[in-house]
C-alpha cells in the first residue's frame, strides 16, 4: 500500500505541457504581426518616388531658366554686333570686330545654303534696309549721260562711271552689260550680298538700278582707283607704290577675304579675287569689290562647291580649274597671286617675258625660298626701298598661298596674323620704315 501510494505522489509531467514549452519560446523571435513589415516597405516606396519627382521638377525648372538666360545673352550679343557694324562703317579707322558673325540665310535668296541671286525680275524695294533705289533718268543725269569722260573703269561685266548724286555725293556707278540671266543673277547676287555684309574691308553698295532692262550698282567713290592701275600702269606718270603702302594694301586685302570666309554663314568664296578688283581709298588702304561671282556654297561633306568655272587666267587655283570644285583656300591662292604682283609688280601672265617667265606663279614658286632670289625677283619700281627682312617674311606667305595642293595652303585668318606684326612694325618705327634699304645697289630687273 505505502508503495503505491508513493508512486502515485510522484506524477510524471504530462507530455503535452512539455512539447507546448518549446514552441512558445521560439516564437517570441518573430514580429507578431507580418503586415507591419509589408507596411514600412510600402512607405519606403512612396517617399522615393516623392524625392525622384521632385528632383526631376527641379532639374526641369533649371533647364528653362538656363536656357532662357542664354537667349537674353544672345540677344544682347547680337545688338552689340549690330552696333560694331554700324560704327565699322561710319569709319574704316575704328578697329574692326573679329568676333562678329553675320548670317546670311534669313535671305529669301538663300536656298540649299548657296546664294544663287535669287528670282529674277525687280527687287522690291523695301527689301535692302539702307540701300537706296535709283531710276535709270537720275544716274544718266549723275554722269552726264553715261559720257566716256566720266569712265573710271572696264570690267568682265560692265564699266564703272564716277557719277555725283542729287544730293552731291561723289560715286561710282557700275553699269553691267546685258547678257541675260548669267548678268541677272551677278547682279541679284552682288545687291543681295552688300547689302547685309558691311565690314571696312568691303566696298560699301550705296544703291541699284533695276529700272526696266537696267541694271546699274551704285558704290562708294573709291579716289585712287584700283590696285591694278597702280601695279601695272598704262601710263608711267603714275607715282609707284612705296614697300610699306604695299604692306598695308595686302593685310587689307586678307581682312576682306577674312571676312568673308570666317565672319559669314555660311562663307563667302568671292571667286575672282584680282588686283583689278582691289580699289583703293584717298589713305590707299584697300577695299574689296566685285562680289557678283561670289558664292556662299559649302557642301556639309568636305567643305567644297561644285560650280560653273569662273575668274580670270593667272589667278584660278589649279583645282579650280581642273575639277570645278572650290573651297576658301582657291581665293588663298588668287590672294597669294595677288602677293606676288605687289612684290614683283608683274602680271600673272606675261608671253612678252622669256621662255620659263610667262607665268607668274610657276616662275616665281622655286624662287620664293631663296634669299638671294628673292631680293632679284622685287619690282624694281620700289628702287631698293624695302626691308629685307619683311621681304623674305612676305615671300614666305606667298610661297604657302600658291601651293598646288590646296591642303597645304593656309587659312587666311593665319595670313592675316602673319601679316599684323608688319604692318604695326611700320607704324611704330615711322613713315620711313618702309623705305629702308640694306644695299644701295640697286635691284636688277626681274
Amino acid at each position: 500500500m505505502g508503495t503505491d501510494s508513493n508512486d502515485a505522489t510522484a506524477m510524471p509531467t504530462p507530455p503535452s505541457l512539455t512539447t507546448f514549452n518549446h514552441p512558445h519560446h521560439h516564437y517570441h523571435h518573430h514580429p507578431s504581426n507580418p503586415q507591419t513589415h509589408h507596411h514600412h516597405q510600402g512607405f519606403r516606396a512612396t517617399f522615393l518616388i516623392i524625392f525622384i519627382s521632385i528632383i526631376s521638377v527641379i532639374i526641369v525648372l533649371a533647364i528653362l531658366l538656363i536656357i532662357v538666360m542664354l537667349r537674353k545673352l544672345k540677344s544682347s550679343n547680337d545688338n552689340e554686333s549690330n552696333k560694331s557694324n554700324i560704327n565699322g562703317d561710319n569709319n574704316n579707322n575704328k578697329p574692326y570686330k573679329l568676333s562678329t558673325r553675320i548670317s546670311i540665310d534669313a535671305s529669301p535668296d538663300v536656298k540649299s545654303r548657296c546664294i544663287y541671286g535669287g528670282r529674277l525680275g525687280l527687287i522690291p524695294q523695301s527689301k535692302f534696309k539702307g540701300v537706296q533705289v535709283f531710276t535709270y533718268k537720275e544716274l544718266e543725269i549723275a554722269t552726264e549721260g553715261f559720257s566716256e569722260a566720266h569712265v573710271i573703269g572696264n570690267g568682265r561685266v560692265g564699266d564703272v562711271y564716277r557719277g555725283i548724286l542729287s544730293d552731291g555725293t561723289v560715286a561710282a556707278i557700275k553699269r553691267l552689260h546685258r547678257e541675260g540671266k548669267q548678268g541677272e543673277r551677278e547682279f541679284r547676287t552682288e545687291v543681295d550680298l552688300l547689302s547685309r555684309l558691311h565690314s571696312p574691308y568691303l566696298v560699301e553698295l550705296l544703291g541699284y538700278c533695276a529700272d526696266q532692262h537696267h541694271r546699274l550698282l551704285i558704290f562708294e567713290y573709291m579716289p585712287n582707283g584700283s590696285l591694278q592701275q597702280h601695279l601695272h600702269p598704262v601710263h608711267k606718270q603714275s607715282q609707284p607704290l612705296n614697300w610699306g603702302t604695299r604692306l598695308r594694301i595686302a593685310l587689307d586685302c586678307a581682312r576682306a577675304l577674312e571676312f568673308l570666309h570666317e565672319h559669314t554663314v555660311p562663307p563667302v568664296i568671292h571667286r575672282d579675287f584680282k588686283c583689278n578688283n582691289v580699289v583703293l581709298d584717298h589713305n590707299f588702304r584697300a577695299k574689296l569689290s566685285d562680289l557678283g561671282s561670289s558664292k556662299a556654297c559649302v557642301d556639309k561633306i568636305n567643305g567644297q562647291m561644285s560650280t560653273l568655272l569662273l575668274g580670270t587666267t593667272g589667278y584660278i587655283a589649279p583645282e579650280y580649274a581642273s575639277t570645278g570644285r572650290m573651297t576658301t583656300k582657291s581665293d588663298v591662292y588668287s590672294y597669294g597671286v595677288v602677293l606676288l604682283e605687289l612684290l614683283t609688280g608683274r602680271v600673272p601672265i606675261d608671253t612678252k617675258r622669256p621662255p620659263g617667265e610667262h607665268i607668274l606663279v610657276s616662275w616665281a614658286l622655286p624662287r620664293l625660298t631663296s634669299r638671294e632670289k628673292v631680293e632679284e625677283m622685287v619690282d624694281p619700281a620700289l628702287q631698293g626701298q624695302f626691308s629685307k627682312k619683311e621681304l623674305i617674311q612676305v615671300a614666305a606667305i606667298a610661297a604657302v598661298c600658291i601651293q598646288q595642293e590646296a591642303d597645304y595652303r593656309p587659312f587666311i585668318t593665319d595670313v592675316v596674323q602673319s601679316l599684323i606684326p608688319l604692318v604695326k612694325n611700320l607704324s611704330m618705327t615711322g613713315p620711313t620704315a618702309s623705305l629702308r634699304f640694306q644695299s644701295r645697289a640697286g635691284s636688277p630687273k626681274p
